[in-house]
């Protein structure tokens, strides 16, 4: 089985579904109000127990109601959550979203116990992270207690995927520590500022891969060694896209972990993510590995 960390955000969902987004001071009457577990952390360590890996995960939740919906989803999931800590002194991140009828969205995140992980907690799970075969982390928590997993990791030469999502400003020694980076055009151009779909000019480290997602056009990716290609998406009828990026990395964590070529690990991710996008919410939409493999059979 898989072994796969996941060092990262868990947040409640507030999701309102709407006809259209409204425009800055506008009022618009949304259709349906739905609360859920989500973060982009949490979301990722959902869809790959969902896929079939043996997940722990590392984060920070308060004592709360809302910390209490994670630890029950992922108990559900069968998450190890031995590094999980519960804070008092901070509440349980929370992300209000809306979604219009084209499956667009936009969200605002508040991190709340996301921000107090610290790299105390990172040190604490070291032997989980040294047992694992992928570690995967993001940016809503601290860059330093996502680059000490990342190090922690390299240490003792597990594979890294960092997901720098939401966008931010990293230097260099840090993006250095990903054995993957998996940005999409934004978070591309925030990192290196690129043009968009220029990975010809994004700067790679010795076995370094930057993997592109690239909404409806698919999946990029490109090596150190100037090799690349291309994952054409799989056509599906979208409801909501919200939780897509978490399900590739996921997915893409998955399929490394278990040994596959790269080529097949990211049309893996793609099928995930495609699937992602057929249901709402987030960490409840992410697909199950039955689901993946029979899309990935007949496309």
């Amino acid at each position: 089985m898989a072994r796969v960390v996941v060092v990262g955000s868990f947040n409640v969902d507030l999701t309102a579904y709407m006809s259209r987004l409204p425009l800055p001071g506008e009022t618009v009457q949304g259709r349906e109000f739905v609360t859920g577990p989500g973060g982009k952390g949490s979301n990722q360590a959902v869809a790959a127990a969902r896929l079939g890996a043996d997940v722990s995960f590392i984060g920070r939740v308060g004592v709360d109601s809302f910390g209490e919906m994670g630890l029950q989803i992922w108990s559900k999931e069968g998450i190890n959550t031995t590094h999980v800590v519960r804070d008092p002194q901070v509440a349980t991140g929370v992300a209000p979203i809306w979604v219009d009828d084209g499956g667009e969205n936009s969200i605002v995140v508040v991190l709340g116990a996301n921000l107090a992980l610290s790299t105390a907690d990172i040190d604490a799970a070291e032997s989980a992270i040294a047992s694992a075969d992928v570690l995967l982390t993001q940016l809503e928590v601290r860059q330093e207690a996502a680059r000490h997993a990342l190090e922690l990791a390299r240490r003792h030469h597990v594979k890294t995927i960092l997901n720098p999502a939401p966008a931010d400003v990293l230097d260099k020694s840090m993006i250095a520590l990903a054995d993957y980076l998996t940005p999409n055009q934004s978070e591309l151009q925030t990192l290196f500022g690129v043009q968009e779909g220029d990975l010809e000019s994004v700067p790679l480290n010795d076995g370094q891969t930057l993997v592109l997602t690239a909404g409806g056009d698919g999946a990029y990716w490109r090596c150190a060694d100037g090799s690349g290609g291309h994952q054409p998406i799989f056509p599906m009828d979208v409801v909501d896209t919200t939780g897509a990026g978490d399900a590739f990395n996921a997915g893409l964590a998955v399929a490394l972990a278990e040994g596959h070529a790269l080529p097949q690990a990211v049309a893996f991710a793609s099928a995930t993510a495609a699937l992602c996008v057929t249901r709402p919410g987030t960490a409840n939409s992410m697909p199950q590995r039955a689901e993946v493999d029979a899309l990935l059979a007949g496309r």
